[in-house]
């Protein structure tokens, strides 16, 4: 039976965590591995009591080093094009995800590796960690959504120096222009990202997906139209027994039960 290129595994009911199984290819972007990160990902749509996943790679050296290339030199230029658009559609999946994601980036994260982390919602680093979108190096630009998702994230400047120098850097130079937002001791990393998984599923769940389907629907938009999508998903939130739960846990001075409806 052949290894798995992803391994998920369910922990604390509520918490999904999938990593990248491919240690001794630094956890690159296969084809196998992209399309069970998929399946993943499918699996984690249709598990309704999932609040919350996390995304790491196996081992120290490396959370993903991006497109395989030793797979990818014995492509064609159309195959190459293909692979790059699985890459950004698998990070659209990932952002898509209607539950928080968490990138626990356990090593140097280069190319198609930071483009996955940059479509999770948060990005919590080991200390010893590399950050960089590299591909201007290799002649080629950041084509799985890097372009547009980093400079959303840290500014268009820093973004732009980032890319067009090919540098990666430290997590603690990442931490200081907001591409993560935390670093800690990588024998802390697990650890640190399923408390923060946690506080994330203790609250309510229905709440947490109108947040972040407001966050990321009007991020964009002008600010009118984003207070739109606000209150539309505020409306979500109000018919359900967790509010009222929620309120009564309030009251009596205790942890809410949340259900889910």
């Amino acid at each position: 039976m052949p290894v798995q290129c992803v391994n998920y595994e369910i922990i604390h009911e509520k918490i999904a965590v999938l990593t990248l199984n491919r240690p001794k290819a630094a956890n690159a972007l296969s084809v196998a591995l992209l399309t069970e990160l998929e399946d993943c990902i499918k699996k984690i749509r249709t598990t309704k009591e999932i609040g919350c996943v996390i995304l790491t790679g196996s081992g120290e050296k490396a959370f993903c080093a991006g497109a395989d290339l030793k797979e990818r030199k014995n492509m064609s230029d159309k195959e190459v094009i293909a692979a790059v658009q699985k890459i950004g559609s698998v990070a659209t999946a990932i952002e898509k995800i209607e539950v928080p994601v968490i990138a626990a980036i356990n090593g140097t994260a280069l190319g198609g590796g930071l483009e996955l982390a940059l479509a999770c919602d948060l990005r919590i680093a080991a200390n010893h960690v590399k950050l960089g979108l590299t591909e201007t190096a290799l002649a080629i630009i950041p084509g799985a959504g890097g372009t547009q998702r980093l400079p959303r994230l840290i500014g268009i400047g820093q973004a732009k120096l980032l890319i067009y120098t090919a540098k990666a850097i430290s997590a603690e130079d990442a931490l200081g222009i907001g591409l993560i937002e935390r670093s800690v001791d990588f024998l802390d990393l697990r650890g640190e990202t399923i408390k923060l998984a946690k506080q994330i599923t203790k609250n309510g769940p229905i709440a947490i997906r109108q947040a972040k389907k407001a966050i990321n629907q009007g991020i964009e938009l002008p600010i009118d139209k984003a207070l739109q999508i606000e209150h539309q998903s505020y409306l979500e939130v109000i018919p359900t027994k967790d509010r009222k739960e929620g309120l009564l846990a309030f009251q009596e001075k205790r942890e809410p039960n949340y259900q889910g409806y």
